[in-house]
């Protein structure tokens, strides 16, 4: 990949900077939390981003990936291993120092497991997850797939919605926070607002760079033949399931990562992260973004999810994101901000100048 297509990272990265400036700047840096949260929820979207617009392939199921990451670190993280301190295992991880000892409110001694071994858990075993549905239900095409992965979603939904070690309708909250080195951590005290403003800003940036040099890859280059013509693909020698399983394992570790870290950052999770309605807003964002428009979809999914978070849609929240998805697949089906539409407004607007240069001459 070419210094030359790092450079919208270069602007991604200063406008990140110029936004936390001007916040603190006029002592508005409560903003940064929906920010914050805001970026989280594009790990999620960049992911699908892929996953659809060149691959193909679309899933409903992306807010089950994300509930499976923050569940599991959810879980791990606030299970007391008191009760079983003395096992092999636990000491394992006490002189490894993955586990972490605290007093809860009313001074009693906790050992919880490490965020760290819960994230690798959780991405382990969404992966695993991914993949193992995946070979099936990615032999769908069309609206099957999304049946399928819609059905997928509403049985994980049902699972923590129905499930006591999930907290059931009340979720799990008093989660610690993560700590990633020394003081750092990933934590809603708004005391370090700034700091975990940059550490999702860290992780979007981070997503970005690797979805834009997978795209420009040989593995970008196959998708964009199978989103292209699958049956063209595999005539041409492409292993057309393989790849549409590895992006979709991909699409999946991306929406649980940002499960794990904001489920730190909010400190609880409930199952509304796992309705289906939110992956129909992820979908959604994709589409105005543009279905292959990584930019695209980070703006609009930046944009959308603030607005959404401030409550500026209020209780019409899920009507608005319904009603944009049935709006783009009417009538802009490759999506609202597709670099294609930008040309086609481009040379439109070169044509039209050029008419009025000769008329002007002409005159």
């Amino acid at each position: 990949m070419s210094m030359r297509k790092y450079i919208p990272i270069f602007g991604l990265i200063a406008v990140i900077i110029i936004f936390q400036i001007i916040t603190t700047a006029i002592g508005r840096e409560f903003y940064l939390t929906q920010l914050t949260m805001s970026a989280y929820y594009c790990l999620v979207i960049l992911g699908l981003t892929v996953l659809m617009g060149y691959a193909g392939q679309i899933s409903m199921g992306q807010a089950a990936f994300f509930a499976m990451g923050g569940y599991t670190t959810a879980v791990l993280t606030t299970y007391n291993l008191m009760n079983v301190k003395e096992s092999a295992f636990v000491r394992f991880l006490e002189m490894s120092g993955l586990t972490i000892m605290e007093k809860n409110t009313y001074g009693a001694e906790m050992l919880h497991v490490s965020p760290w071994v819960s994230l690798v858990v959780a991405v382990l075993m969404t992966a695993v997850v991914a993949f193992l549905i995946g070979i099936p239900i990615l032999k769908l095409k069309g609206h099957y797939l999304a049946m399928a992965t819609l059905g997928f979603g509403i049985i994980v939904y049902r699972i923590v919605l129905g499930t006591r070690l999930f907290g059931e309708a009340d979720g799990i909250s008093d989660i610690p926070p993560f700590r990633i080195a020394g003081s750092l951590a990933v934590s809603g005290d708004p005391a370090f607002r700034v700091q975990n403003y940059y550490i999702a800003a860290f992780l979007v940036v981070a997503g970005v760079i690797l979805l834009m040099n997978l795209i420009d890859s040989r593995v970008g280059r196959a998708l964009r033949s199978i989103h292209g013509s699958e049956e063209a693909a595999n005539a041409m020698g492409v292993n057309t399931a393989r790849y549409k399983l590895f992006v979709f394992v991909l699409s999946a570790v991306f929406a649980c990562i940002a499960g794990v870290f904001l489920t730190h950052f909010n400190g609880g999770i409930g199952p509304s992260e796992a309705d289906v309605m939110k992956s129909v807003s992820y979908v959604a964002i994709v589409a105005v973004g543009g279905m292959a428009n990584l930019w695209g979809a980070l703006v609009m999914g930046m944009m959308l999810n603030y607005l959404s978070l401030r409550g500026y849609f209020g209780s019409f929240d899920e009507f608005f994101f319904g009603s944009i998805l049935i709006f783009i697949m009417l009538f802009f089906p490759d999506g609202l901000l597709k670099m294609e539409n930008f040309h086609n407004l481009a040379r439109a607007l070169a044509r039209l100048k050029n008419k009025y240069s000769a008329d002007h001459k002409e005159g």
